[in-house]
């Protein structure tokens, strides 16, 4: 006998549903979001944004949590570009390679307009920005402005600005269809970004229509920070951990007074019975002060009949603290894409456990690299070289594949090595085996290909000018033939 399930309908929801998750009931309480990406954000954005920056400000854990990301997103020298131009039998042009380095390295000195931050400074500013606010935008600026001096060889800058010009509650359905200050086509894209002339946080400013101007969108760089399809405005990565990280440091207050104040507490006197000691009165008949100073090593020797001493024990700081701590900080990290060693500090494990801690690390710092270089160092890079071509800067040989000019290398910082003889041996064998290049490998570590190059072959000169061996087995052998190096040898 065929038997059917008959599904009650009631507000929408079915009453009897395969699913456990879709019966509400006294114990699940069926938190939803109902809204659109955007209708979302437009109540919350901005106050997460704000707690997010208190963190900042405030919180030594969230702090070093946001130091850890910029610092394994973009790093000390910023996120590397090596120049890849092809010649039209497909190899790299060495020629214009030399010729566009030599333009990042003027750029790369003053970027931006203020000539506040050079170039690894401005992106770790805007990569800070991006993480802690959820979004960041700079401006392009290009050709000759009257009142700009772009203080490089090619007529090119950037406008670093916050996100708080850009109002999350500017709003318009007419002619113009404008989300949170984005005014978007047909097509859900970006056409104009409606920001205000000043912050809206500088003291005595008014903020008003006429204070806004509308920009077109091909001048913004536009990073944010989105988990849903045809969202236009950055959340803070802190949004899902902010409620945590409070608990914590309130927790850990209250755990520091505590500690505080029973360390102020050492001991007090019980009293025994009143039939058993006498109160010392003086001569207006009141009871005389006693003054029991502690000291070290001391002896009670002048406590009163029926009198003793009792210690005070509050068990402070209490010895569940830092097992609460951790165990919160392992779920906060897991929210902020950062291990648990990187979020507390904790370093202590095997060389196989940091390692694997290192791996999962690396793999979300990876993917937050990526979006800040598609967002914001591509961009940014093509807009270098199309400047540096129109200023005349730049000399394209005619044996140039053209499409090919704006090609680049985009190297983040590696993963730091924690043995460094098997990593470097590790490296050594990828190279040997063509499954990585040198140019990659070096810039990898941080450093310019060429300027290793050129500082290896003048350090192979020098050694071959005072004839120095070149390598320790080099230095045996010549021990062992007995060739004289002594340093008269070496430097005369």
């Amino acid at each position: 006998m065929e038997r059917r399930l008959n599904i009650v309908w009631r507000g929408g929801v079915p009453v009897k549903s395969y699913y456990e998750a879709g019966k509400r009931s006294s114990l699940h309480k069926q938190r939803v979001e109902k809204r659109s990406a955007n209708g979302a954000i437009l109540p919350a954005g901005r106050f997460l944004r704000e707690q997010a920056r208190h963190l900042d400000q405030n919180h030594d854990l969230a702090r070093g949590a946001l130091n850890t990301l910029v610092q394994n997103i973009v790093g000390p020298k910023g996120i590397q570009a090596e120049p890849c131009p092809l010649t039209k039998s497909g190899k790299i042009h060495d020629g214009l390679a030399r010729q566009i380095e030599h333009v990042l390295d003027d750029w790369y000195k003053k970027p931006e307009v203020t000539w506040t931050h050079d170039w690894p400074a401005a992106q770790r500013l805007i990569a800070r920005t991006w993480l802690r606010d959820g979004e960041a935008l700079s401006q392009t600026i290009k050709g000759n402005v009257p009142t700009l001096d772009h203080g490089t060889t090619i007529p090119y800058s950037l406008e670093l600005i916050e996100p708080d010009l850009l109002p999350l509650d500017y709003n318009a359905n007419g002619d113009k269809k404008i989300v949170s200050a984005i005014q978007i086509n047909g097509w859900n894209r970006p056409t104009y970004y409606h920001l205000y002339k000043e912050h809206p946080g500088d003291s005595n400013v008014f903020l008003k229509a006429s204070g806004m101007k509308a920009v077109p969108a091909r001048k913004i760089l536009h990073l944010k920070l989105v988990d849903r399809i045809g969202q236009l405005r950055g959340v803070s990565l802190f949004a899902s951990v902010i409620l945590r990280l409070d608990d914590i440091k309130d927790y850990e207050e209250s755990e520091r007074i505590a500690a505080k104040v029973a360390a102020s507490m050492a001991a007090y006197i019980k009293k025994g019975s009143p039939d058993r000691y006498d109160n010392e009165i003086d001569s207006n008949g009141e009871a005389e002060p006693r003054d029991l100073r502690f000291r070290p090593g001391m002896v009670f020797d002048d406590l009163l009949v029926g009198e003793d001493i009792g210690i005070i024990d509050t068990k402070r700081p209490s010895t569940q603290l830092e097992p609460h701590r951790n165990g919160q900080l392992r779920a906060a990290g897991r929210g902020l894409c950062l291990s648990y060693s990187a979020v507390s500090g904790d370093y202590n494990g095997t060389y196989s456990a940091q390692r694997q801690e290192l791996v999962e690390g690396y793999g979300a710092y990876g993917v937050l690299a990526s979006e800040f270089i598609g967002q914001f160092v591509r961009p940014n890079y093509t807009n270098i070289i199309e400047m540096a071509m129109l200023s005349g800067v730049l000399d394209i040989p005619s044996d140039v594949d053209i499409r090919t000019i704006a090609n680049a290398l985009y190297i983040p910082p590696q993963m730091p090595w924690i043995d460094p003889l098997k990593e470097a041996v590790s490296l050594k064998t990828l190279e040997e085996n063509t499954h990585a290049s040198g140019l990659e490998i070096i810039r990898k570590r941080g450093n310019n290909p060429r300027e290793v190059v050129e500082s290896q072959r003048r350090w192979l000169e020098m050694k071959k000018d005072i004839q120095t061996p070149e390598s320790m087995e080099a230095a045996t052998t010549a021990a062992a033939n007995r060739i004289p190096l002594t340093a008269e040898d070496l430097f005369n």
